[in-house]
């Protein structure tokens, strides 16, 4: 079937979103005039990249007990969680932090998804970190997003 992905197949694709969101909020970063936002997304990438380290060892059998098999098939349509529009050049800055909280969002259901067919233990608990690091991740990007398409002004 289209949809049945392999475990080993689907920590690449993890490990390619999470190179793509460091991306992401490394451009943003430089973008940015308000230090606020500009160190909230230098912090972002590079919690992105500890995600990709720890995705990596995983990948490689490093995490210990609890990991399934590389070539173990899984079908619950984790690529759904995945698909991104693609960021243009003329969006609005409003639109890209929106673009970013659903980024974090499928990512948390990746994460949640993923750790529900793992049995408990060491790596279950890890993706449930990461699930929850991610939605801490859109909370915060979603923060940025109301700062940036509700400004403040000065009556209040």
């Amino acid at each position: 079937m289209a949809n049945q992905l392999t475990v080993q197949s689907i920590l690449e694709r993890a490990i390619e979103k999470e190179i793509e969101s460091q991306q992401l909020y490394r451009d943003l970063g430089q973008k940015m005039t308000n230090a606020a936002a500009r160190d909230a997304f230098v912090q972002l990438s590079r919690e992105e990249q500890g995600h990709e380290d720890l995705l990596r060892k995983y990948l490689r059998g490093e995490l210990g007990e609890g990991g399934l098999k590389k070539e173990q098939v899984l079908d619950y349509k984790i690529a759904e969680h995945l698909e991104q529009p693609e960021i243009t050049p003329g969006m609005g800055l409003k639109d890209v932090f929106l673009v970013a909280a659903n980024r974090e969002k499928a990512a948390h259901k990746f994460y949640f998804s993923l750790a529900g067919v793992h049995l408990s233990g060491r790596v279950r608990s890890l993706l449930e970190q990461l699930a929850s690091q991610e939605l801490e991740h859109k909370r915060r990007v979603e923060f940025i997003y109301t700062e940036v398409a509700f400004p403040q002004t000065d009556g209040g």
